[in-house]
Order: structure tokens, then C-alpha cells, then sequence
């Protein structure tokens, strides 16, 4: 392409500080280096965890940042030593890194990598390296991806290559929210058929377990949130029952408990709450009952009473869904390409970039599954 080996000019949303709007600035995206690729990014949804940053884990060191890890694109230029891809490639951002050389990657007992924005500033969420800039001052990538941007640098070691025929603006969610959701269900619990589960928060993740739960083959989905405007969405995804805890005196875990003779077999908790995290865990039934931890949080402790571990149920976390980054996405997308997961009914609205902040309003409002940002045409 033209721009190959030039700065690019482009449209991206900025947070230049916590609890702010985002500012639509023309902002510098330098070239890729050694082993990088530079991506022109085609969609991204607004996922919660840009929300968490920007209003809740609130790090003063973590801006000026360009926001968005849940997007898809098309391979503008490489960097030396690249081989993986070339331009023209349909291509997903990853936030965990696959780089296939570490003891984590060689290991299939998890998705996790020494390399990447995680190894070391895990509280700032971004590199201190950047090839974004604005108005003379660096710019932050975001958990390493900025999705928020027309342009963005990625080591292609955070670089999924995609089936061309997937359309962008459906499988940018792969990015992050179904695949973690999902694949909390199936890869993180290893739920079984025709066993009993319950997913606390129904928002994009907690609606991608549901949809993991049933790809799985559980016999009983109950779908708990205080919105009983979501049970209609969740039956979409397989949910069997929804439970409101609001409509309960007693805890949510005694009310399930006795729906379930004793407590559910699985439990994902979807919301990044320690209370609900809690409740989850003891709504699990004693002997084998496994509880997983996927909404992201890292503000407060969470506490159980021993006995509940003592007594057989295991407390597991997940990040990603578990999935390995770069074998991963692409099996997503070509499941969702043969129609086996769901991602269309995901998505609740479509704006374009510059209306960012009335997608995050939505999004903080509970009044949104997921909007999928236009952010620069194929």
C-alpha cells in the first residue's frame, strides 16, 4: 500500500485523563518495526473493561490511552522479519499474546504468555512502548490492541490471521467478550451434558456462557440478573430458567440451592462484583461444584468461608475464555462462520466512531448487549 513505511495520519478516540469523555483527535501512527504489523481497523465493540479503566481502576499512569481491545481489520503494512501475514489480510487484535515459544504457551494447561502488556504492567494496562502519538505527547495502547483508532500497531505476537469470507463488523467480538464468556463455559468449567448451571450477569459475557453452557450440552441454564429484561435475550442463547435476585429475601445461593436439590454444578460469575463472586461460589453444590471467576475486576479482596472449598467445590478464574490467542480466534470464527456460535444477536447497536461516548453512555446505563463501532471502511 501507498502508506507503506510512513506515519499515518488518522481519527482516533482519546482519553487524555479518568472519568472524562473521549476526545476524537488526529493522531500520528508510526510504522511498524521488527516483527509488527500495522492494522487499519475496520470494527470494534465497546467492551466493559474500557469502561472499568476509564471509570473504575481510574490508574493516573495509565493515560493519555487510546481505549478498545475488541476489534477486527485489515493488515495494512509489516514490519521486518513478519511472515505470519501480509497486506490485505483479514485480521483480529489479541489482548493476550501467543508467541508459542514461552514455558505458557508450550503448556496446555493455560492461555496465558510471558510476553505483552500483562508480563509487567498489568495495573497500567498498556506497554510503555507505543507507536501512537498526538499532539507531541505518547499515547497508551490500550491492553496493547487501542481498537478505538483507524490505524494501530500490533507485535505479531497479538495478531490473529482470519478467515477473508468473515465479516468484520460481526466477528471484531471475538476480540474479547464471546470468546471470554464461551469459553469459560466449555474450555475454564469443562461443563458437562446434561449438567446444571448458572451464569450470574447477563451482559455480552455473561450471554456468550449462557451460549457456552449450551454448546456444552448442560440440561438446566438459570439466568441470573437483577434486569428481567435480559431473560428474553438469554433464552435466545439457551438459558432455561432466570432468576431475579431482587424478587428473593433470602440469598441468591439458598434460592438456587433449592432449585437444584443442593446447588448447581457449574456457576460463571459475569459481572466483576466480589459479593456476586461470592454468591456464585457458594450456589455450586458440595462434593464437585466448580465456580468460575471471568468478569475483570482487580479494586477489592473477595472472601469464602473455607468450609466451601473444604467441602469439594473448586474456585477457578478465566482470562480470554481460556482460549490460546492465535489457534483460538480463528477456530471461533470459523464456528461461527459454519453457524455453530452465535454473534449476530450479540450486537444491539451499530454507531460509528465519533459517537463513542454515546456508546459507552449506553453501555454504563445497562441499556446495551453490545455496540459495534464503524470505524473505517474495508
Amino acid at each position: 500500500m501507498a502508506t507503506a513505511g510512513k506515519v499515518i495520519k488518522c481519527k482516533a478516540a482519546v482519553a487524555w485523563e479518568p472519568n472524562k469523555p473521549l476526545v476524537i483527535e488526529e493522531i500520528e501512527v508510526a510504522p511498524p518495526q521488527a516483527n509488527e504489523v500495522r492494522i487499519k481497523i475496520v470494527a470494534t465493540g465497546v467492551c466493559h473493561t474500557d469502561l472499568y479503566h476509564l471509570f473504575e481502576g481510574m490508574h493516573k499512569e495509565g493515560f493519555p490511552v487510546v481505549l478498545g481491545h475488541e476489534g477486527a481489520g485489515i493488515v495494512e503494512s509489516i514490519g521486518p522479519g513478519v511472515t505470519e501475514f501480509k497486506p490485505g489480510d483479514k485480521v483480529i487484535p489479541l489482548f493476550i499474546s501467543q508467541c508459542r515459544e514461552c514455558r505458557f504457551c508450550k503448556s496446555p494447561k493455560t492461555n496465558q504468555c510471558v510476553k505483552g502488556w500483562a508480563a509487567d504492567r498489568y495495573d497500567v494496562m498498556a506497554l510503555e512502548e507505543t507507536r501512537l502519538t498526538c499532539k507531541g505527547k505518547k499515547l497508551l495502547q490500550f491492553l496493547g490492541t487501542s481498537t478505538f483508532s483507524e490505524y494501530t500497531v500490533l507485535n505479531q505476537i497479538a495478531v490473529a490471521k482470519i478467515d477473508p469470507a468473515a465479516p468484520l463488523d460481526k466477528v471484531c467480538l471475538l476480540g474479547c467478550g464471546v470468546c471470554t464468556g464461551f469459553g469459560a463455559a466449555v474450555n475454564t468449567a469443562q461443563v458437562e451434558p446434561g449438567s446444571t448451571c448458572a451464569v450470574f450477569g447477563l451482559g455480552a459475557v455473561g450471554l456468550a456462557a449462557v451460549m457456552g453452557c449450551k454448546f456444552a450440552g448442560a440440561k438446566r441454564i438459570i439466568a441470573v440478573d437483577i434486569n428481567p429484561e435480559k431473560f428474553e435475550k438469554a433464552k435466545v442463547f439457551g438459558a432455561t430458567e432466570f432468576v431475579n435476585p431482587k424478587d428473593h429475601s433470602r440469598p441468591i445461593s439458598q434460592v438456587l440451592a433449592e432449585m437444584t436439590e443442593g446447588g448447581v454444578d457449574y456457576s460463571l460469575e459475569c459481572v466483576g462484583n466480589v459479593a456476586v463472586m461470592r454468591s456464585a461460589l457458594e450456589s455450586c453444590v458440595k462434593g464437585w461444584g466448580v465456580s468460575v471467576l471471568v468478569g475483570w475486576t482487580d479494586l477489592h479482596d473477595f472472601a469464602a468461608r473455607p468450609i466451601q472449598l473444604i467441602a469439594g467445590r473448586t474456585w477457578k478464574g478465566t482470562l480470554f475464555g481460556g482460549f490460546k490467542s492465535k489457534d483460538g480466534v480463528p477456530e471461533m470464527v470459523k464456528a461461527y462462520l459454519d453457524r455453530k456460535v452465535k454473534l449476530d444477536e450479540f450486537i444491539t447497536h451499530n454507531m460509528t466512531l465519533d459517537r463513542v461516548n454515546d456508546a459507552i453512555e449506553l453501555m454504563k446505563h445497562g441499556q446495551c448487549i453490545r455496540t459495534v463501532l464503524s470505524v473505517s471502511q474495508p
